[in-house]
């Protein structure tokens, strides 16, 4: 099959599409005929080597979400069959076949890019909610809330019953109101902005960046313990917690955002496609920051 591997850690040059071995399913696992995938901030963290990366576990396919045709089931799986559209969250994505861990199905409503960017963004930020207790009546603050988990929590936040406070750049902020949350922008001056925009206080933060912010949001709740960061691993120096899905996954969350897509009540930003043969280039745009919700890489158009 094709795959768009490195075999180096480096910069986006590193990545080529080439002939790689076909995954299988095992155990509680699906495979699927990749349609489209996702590409997301940790693709770039581990491809450049940030992450501390292992030159044994190379050659390397990036990619952690997509959306495809199931074409294997594994052993002990109920409730999917070969054929069936599913869109979910896996590793080595950004390939022609991929093994999914977690899924759920894809509506016929959805673009195969839009069911390709939802998966990690939703569980992502459906963990980081649970986290914080974030329910009807509280409020929340969202910090880098156009990206694809910012606006995955901003609206997973407003399903349930929250007011939501978004951190983004102005050209996002009518997005961000389309969303449902209340948009301001970050950096200096952000504790006041916030303070200004609820007399009341903040309940809850959620740091979706990871540039920093955090002492900031520390000072908008009252506990510490109240802002969770899924990017900032120091968070817990200034008594902020981290999330990184090891203390277990929010796999009802695929499900959740695809039922409110289908009440319209749940959108999936995709602000570029690529094709795989570019995958390069979307780890580029990437690592540029700013990006309005996903990119994707069409793998296989149909």
């Amino acid at each position: 099959m094709r795959a768009l591997r490195y075999t180096e850690y480096g910069g986006p040059d590193v990545l080529t599409v080439e002939e790689a071995p076909e995954p299988h399913a095992g155990p509680g696992e699906v495979r699927v005929r990749v349609r489209a995938a996702s590409v997301n901030p940790i693709d770039t963290k581990l491809r450049s080597g940030a992450m501390g990366g292992d030159p044994a576990a190379l050659p390397r396919v990036p990619g952690v979400d997509a959306a495809g045709v199931v074409d294997e089931v594994g052993p002990g799986v109920d409730g999917v069959a070969v054929g069936d559209e599913v869109l979910g969250i896996g590793s080595a994505t950004a390939a022609e076949q991929a093994v999914l861990s977690m899924w759920t199905a894809k509506p016929a409503s959805m673009s195969w890019p839009e069911a390709a960017a939802l998966a990690l963004g939703a569980e992502t930020a459906a963990r980081a909610l649970d986290l914080l207790g974030v329910g009807e009546g509280t409020t929340v603050l969202v910090d880098g809330a156009a990206g694809g988990v910012g606006s995955a929590a901003v609206q997973l936040a407003v399903a349930r019953g929250a007011t939501v406070i978004g951190t983004a750049s102005e050209r996002n902020h009518d997005f961000l109101r389309r969303l449902g949350a209340l948009p301001t922008t970050y950096g200096a001056g952000l504790v006041e902005r916030v303070r200004e925009m609820t007399p009341g206080g903040v309940d809850a933060a959620l740091d979706t960046a990871g540039k920093g912010s955090v002492p900031d949001l520390v000072r908008l709740v009252a506990e510490p313990s109240q802002v969770v960061s899924i990017a900032d691993f120091s968070a817990s120096e200034h008594g902020a917690r981290v999330t990184s899905g090891n203390e277990g996954r929010a796999d009802y969350a695929l499900a959740e955002a695809v039922r409110l897509h289908g009440e319209g009540r749940y959108a999936v930003e995709v602000e570029r496609t690529f094709p795989l043969a570019e995958g390069a280039e979307a780890h580029r745009v990437s690592e540029a920051g700013h990006v309005r919700g996903k990119l994707v890489l069409v793998v296989d158009e149909g």
